[in-house]
This record gives structure tokens, sequence and C-alpha cells, in this order.
């Protein structure tokens, strides 16, 4: 069965549907309905055998590059790629179709948001290589 990741992103992607605030300025009820509707996503996909991974990142980051033989590593907080490029979070799936998988993003796609709205985010799919 083919794997998806189905990527999260703070900002970016196409026109979003509905423009909400970030997350940091939710209500804190919305925050946990959010978090809560992931959670069963995730029982969902483990009830079907589908689920194989899910986790939510914070959006500090750090590059890091080889720096050489007898080097420390290269680090850097900064200059970053564009906030687009941040990714929030994902759902490893592995699912018997394409087809699946875009029911599963679809799905992903209508978690709720500020005031229970559904957020009609766009989820980046993509196949993992095998």
């Amino acid at each position: 069965m083919p794997k998806y990741l189905l990527l999260k992103h703070y900002r970016g992607g196409p026109t979003p549907h509905h423009p909400f605030p970030p997350m940091d300025e939710w209500d804190p009820a919305d925050v946990e309905a959010h978090i809560a509707f992931q959670r069963h996503v995730a029982e969902l996909l483990r009830d079907r055998g589908e689920f194989v991974d899910a986790q939510a990142l914070t959006p500090t980051q750090t590059w890091v590059r080889y720096g050489g033989p007898d080097a420390a590593p290269v680090t850097t907080d900064g200059p970053h790629p564009e906030t687009s490029d941040l990714i929030a979070g994902w759902f490893m799936i592995d699912v018997d179709s394409h087809e699946r998988a875009m029911e599963v993003a679809a799905y992903v796609s209508s978690e709720p948001g500020p005031g229970g709205e559904p957020l009609y985010e766009w989820i980046d799919v993509r196949e993992v290589m095998s």
C-alpha cells in the first residue's frame, strides 16, 4: 500500500478559503477543539489500519549543515524561507490508493478553526518514495 504524507502549513499554499488569524490568536477553547479533531482523525485512521504517524511542530526552527572534518556543525536561525514554507504538522498514512489519500486529506482540511467554523485549509499531499 502506498504511504502519503499530509502536510499542514502555518501559512502559504493556494489562497485560503477563509482568512483565519494565526492559531496563537485563537480562543483557547477553539485551539482545544482543533486538537481534539486531529486526535479524532488519528483514531479513525487507526481503526481502518491506515494510521502511521501524526505530529504537530512548533514554528521555531534551526538550520544545520555539516561543518567539515573535525568541525562542529554549522547552524543558523536565519534567514528563513518564507513562512509559507514552515510545516505545522503532518499525518503519515498508509492507504490503498491515491484517491483514498485525497479523501483523508479533504477530511483533515475540514478541521475546526475559530468559533468552530471549518478551516478548509489546503493540505499538501505527498506520496512517500518507495
